[in-house]
């Protein structure tokens, strides 16, 4: 079945002109040599892809009208809140093969890559679904309320990438050494092609990122069907993932109670896919429960180990 977009070929192409140009500006540019990301860049460049991310929802909201900018920024909240899931992960790969700050940047910056391109496939398979299969719908939502049910009972989990079953089926293909090699990807040793610690630290930020993509492409589709709105709102949750990684980084352990509040929102927006036949919840409600929820854990959080920094202190 044919699936229905707002965008003409004419958007479609202009889009991903945008997304290229950025991403050359960003590496080519500002980018070229390897460095250490300091909170200050990192947050004048999470400030930036914000800014492009909010002036995108203007041109959705002067081409399509306000309903599309609604629904585009809505799946833009959902896809960066839980994309804050993601960045515990990427700091435990980070942690895990000693990955130093200085070769972080290169690693997510392909990792990043790699997701817009798994996650452009991602969405179009997911709309033609829904397009063909309405009943999916249910499926989708029950998904999303199961998933989040048990992130709320694992929460005290402690992820370890690097005994995951992707690692060890490189590790039968490719030799590994355990030296960084300057950052480089792949060496050859004795003739031998050899990876590095860097290309499993990326292999397993990308293997990870699939699995969060299926929760928030799902959750976005809660919003639209439409694959232009849930792919460009994601795209540019995801653009900025790299930037908020280093401000946020440093205070990971501060973050103990976003982990459920992730989960409340995914069983939150699985509830609202799998009743979107009978109850219609207004698209700027949805926003408004995603942003309490986020925002709540957040300030609980900061709140949580403030005191228990002080009850440490005295």
């Amino acid at each position: 079945m044919h699936v229905t977009t707002l965008a003409s070929p004419t958007v479609w192409m202009g889009f991903a002109v945008l997304v290229v140009a950025v991403l050359a500006i960003d590496l080519g540019v500002f980018n070229r040599k390897a460095h250490v990301v300091k909170p200050r860049e990192a947050l004048v460049w999470t400030g930036v892809w914000v800014s492009l991310a909010l002036a995108f929802s203007v041109f959705v909201w002067q081409r399509f009208g306000a309903t599309a900018a609604e629904e585009y920024l809505t799946g833009y909240a959902i896809e960066k809140a839980l994309s804050v899931d993601n960045l515990f992960v990427m700091y435990a790969v980070f942690t895990a093969f000693s990955i130093p700050a200085l070769h972080q940047h290169r690693v997510l910056f392909w990792g990043i890559l790699g997701a817009v391109m798994m996650r452009t496939i991602m969405v179009f398979a997911g709309a033609a679904l829904l397009a063909s299969f309405h009943w999916l719908i249910f499926i989708f939502g029950g998904f999303l309320i199961i998933t989040g049910i048990k992130m709320l009972l694992r929460r005290d989990e402690r992820p370890h990438p690097e005994n995951s079953r992707v690692l060890r089926a490189i590790k039968k293909v490719l030799p590994v050494s355990n030296e960084l090699h300057d950052g480089k990807m792949f060496v050859r040793l004795g003739g031998v092609l050899t990876a590095t610690p860097v290309f499993l630290a990326l292999v397993t930020i990308e293997a990870t990122d699939a699995v969060f993509a299926v929760d928030s492409i799902f959750a976005i589709f809660a919003v639209t069907t439409d694959p232009f709105i849930v792919l460009t709102s994601n795209v540019f949750a995801i653009l900025g993932l790299r930037s908020l990684y280093f401000v946020l980084s440093g205070a990971a352990e501060r973050f103990k109670y976003v982990q459920p509040g992730l989960a409340l929102v995914l069983v939150f927006v699985g509830v609202k896919m799998a009743i979107s036949d009978w109850v219609k919840i207004p698209v700027l409600a949805s926003l408004a429960v995603i942003v309490l929820l986020v925002g709540g854990s957040v300030i609980a959080s900061l709140i949580g180990t403030k005191d228990r920094a002080l009850n440490t202190g005295s």
